[in-house]
C-alpha cells in the first residue's frame, strides 16, 4: 500500500498547489483529493494548513469509512463530503473502474457568488457548452436538521440528491454549486478536478458579466449547445489532436 499512498499523496499535493496557482482559494481555503477506487482510499489536504506550507507527505490518506489510515495531520474538514462522493462514484455509479478519481472544493469568488445567490448557471454561450451541455446545478439550501448533524457528510448527500432531482449526469456535468457555500468539481483525476474548478470560475465570471449587461440574457439555442458539446465529446469529436 505504501506505493499507492505515495502516488496519491503526490497527485493530491500537485492538485492543491494548482488551486493556489489558479487563485481559486486563499490562505487555507479549499481542498483537493486523489482517489484509488480499487484500494478504496484517497489522499486529501490536511485541515487548516496554508498552501505555501504544504508538502506531499502532509497529505492524509483516508478510507471510505472516514478513517485516517495513514498520515500525521488531521484531514480537511470537508473530508466527509469527498468521501460521500467517492462512495457514490464507486458503489452506485461506476464500480471499481470509477472514471472519477479526483474532487476539488474552492472558494473562488464568481462561483461562490452564484452559490450565494442560490442560482444555477444556464448555458449562455459556447464556452459553457464546451464543458457541459446543460445548466450548472445549484443545490437547495441545506435545512436546519441536516446542518445540525454531520454537516460535511450532508453536503455530499446534498450534491447527490441535487443530481438525482435535477436529472443530471455526473459524467457530463462535473461541477455543482452548494447554495450559500460554494463549488465542488470532480474529474478523472485530481488534476482534472482542479481544471474543472478553474473552468467553472471562468464560466461564472462570464455569466455574471452577461447578466450585468443584459439581465434578460437567454440560454444558447439547443442546436448550438449540442454542436459545441459534441465537437469535443461526441462520437465524431474533432476538437484537438488525435
Amino acid at each position: 500500500m505504501s506505493e499507492i499512498y505515495k502516488t496519491l499523496r503526490e497527485e493530491a499535493y500537485e492538485a492543491n498547489m494548482e488551486i493556489a496557482r489558479r487563485n481559486l482559494a486563499i490562505y487555507t481555503w479549499g481542498n483537493a483529493s486523489a482517489f484509488d477506487p480499487k484500494a478504496h482510499v484517497f489522499a486529501i489536504k490536511p485541515s487548516g494548513v496554508a498552501y505555501n506550507e504544504l508538502k506531499p507527505q502532509d497529505m492524509v490518506i483516508v478510507d471510505l469509512e472516514g478513517k485516517t489510515v495513514d498520515g500525521k495531520l488531521r484531514p480537511s474538514s470537508d473530508t466527509d463530503t469527498h468521501r460521500a462522493l467517492y462512495h457514490e462514484f464507486v458503489h452506485r455509479a461506476f464500480g471499481a473502474d470509477a472514471a472519477m478519481r479526483g474532487i476539488c472544493h474552492t472558494h473562488s469568488p464568481y462561483a461562490v457568488a452564484f452559490a450565494q445567490a442560490r442560482r444555477g448557471v444556464p448555458v449562455l454561450g459556447t464556452t459553457h457548452a464546451d464543458y457541459g451541455p446543460e445548466e450548472i446545478p445549484c443545490s437547495e439550501i441545506m435545512n436546519e436538521e441536516e446542518a445540525k448533524g454531520s454537516y460535511e457528510l450532508e453536503t455530499g448527500k446534498l450534491i447527490i440528491k441535487t443530481f438525482i432531482k435535477q436529472n443530471k449526469d455526473l459524467l457530463k456535468m462535473p461541477m455543482v454549486l452548494i447554495a450559500g457555500h460554494g463549488p465542488f468539481t470532480w474529474g478523472k483525476d485530481a488534476a482534472e478536478a482542479v481544471y474543472h474548478a478553474a473552468v467553472l470560475e471562468e464560466i461564472c465570471k462570464m455569466a455574471l458579466f452577461t447578466f450585468t449587461i443584459n439581465p434578460q440574457a437567454a440560454p444558447l439555442p439547443d442546436y448550438l449547445i449540442k454542436k459545441h458539446w459534441e465537437r469535443k465529446h461526441g462520437p465524431n469529436a474533432y476538437y484537438g489532436q488525435k
